[in-house]
């Protein structure tokens, strides 16, 4: 995983670890962070929900990496080590929630689609106090935001990084050269084991074959390239498409809209509000 630029700033790892500790059981904050800015590896007391504006979050864990394009969000459960690759300009709307108010949350990370209800509840609890106990308004808030978070549907947006298994070579190398023309008998005669062999242990690592983790390597790879601006031909190139058209098509089966249309409903709602950090 190389990161492009530099890590964040000291204000926003300061503020973040003073959202964990306030009177609120629920604090919002919004952040701005650059192309290419990384967050290393930390963990927060309180559950977290990331929910991107504009731009591309990449969130890594022990488990794997999630892929956040704008208009979606990532559900991070407390004491989670994780790490953040913002791709373009991510304009962050996130939420910090007190562990006992997750208890019947998602016990593993998941991204979500953020519908208008959400995005709207989100910008009110920008104006939370944090410093007293929540008014009853902000209770109602609360309780529509995690009711929220635990209804909407998951998105597939989840690539599993399988440490220690005997395929993480060729998952790092995927990874790492997503346009590279990976073929499972290449890696069995590289590694010495039959093909079949390989294959179940893609099932039994990551719940999926071979070609259908390879796919999702390459539309995770996609997604900041297409929030950067960058044409389809070039993307397609890039991933090792032969064509537009058949990078198009595997992005519509996989996620139901051509990649062109992907980011068309990323409208930034409270983009202008006043900002915590």
């Amino acid at each position: 995983m190389n990161h492009r630029k530099s890590d964040i700033g000291a204000d926003s790892i300061r503020l973040a670890g003073t959202l964990q500790h306030v009177a609120s059981p629920m604090a919002a904050a919004a952040v701005d962070y650059p192309d290419g800015c990384f967050a290393p590896p930390h963990r927060h007391r309180r559950a977290q929900l990331l929910y991107a504006i504009s731009g591309v979050m990449t969130v890594y864990t022990a488990e794997g990496a999630w892929v956040v394009p704008a208009n979606r969000g990532v559900w991070v459960p407390p004491e989670t080590e994780h790490s953040i690759l913002n791709s373009g300009l991510v304009q962050l709307r996130t939420v910090y929630i007190e562990p006992n108010l997750a208890r019947h949350m998602p016990a593993h990370c998941a991204v979500i689609q953020v519908s208008p209800l959400l995005r709207e509840l989100l910008i009110a609890a920008l104006d939370m106090p944090l410093d007293q106990a929540p008014r009853k308004k902000h209770m109602h808030v609360m309780k529509l935001i995690l009711e929220e978070i635990r209804t909407l549907p998951v998105l597939p947006l989840y690539l599993p990084i399988p440490e220690g298994s005997v395929i993480a070579q060729i998952c790092r190398d995927i990874i790492d050269f997503p346009g590279a023309p990976h073929a499972l008998a290449t890696w069995s005669r590289r590694l010495g084991l039959s093909s079949r062999t390989l294959e179940r242990h893609f099932n039994s690592a990551t719940g999926m074959t071979f070609s259908r983790w390879r796919q999702q390597a390459r539309i995770i790879a996609s997604l900041p390239l297409l929030a950067r601006g960058d044409s389809i031909l070039e993307i397609a190139l890039e991933l090792g498409y032969d064509s537009p058209s058949a990078f198009a098509a595997m992005f519509r089966r996989a996620l139901g809209v051509t990649p062109s249309a992907y980011f068309s409903d990323a409208e930034p709602p409270g983009a202008s509000h006043r900002s915590n950090a």
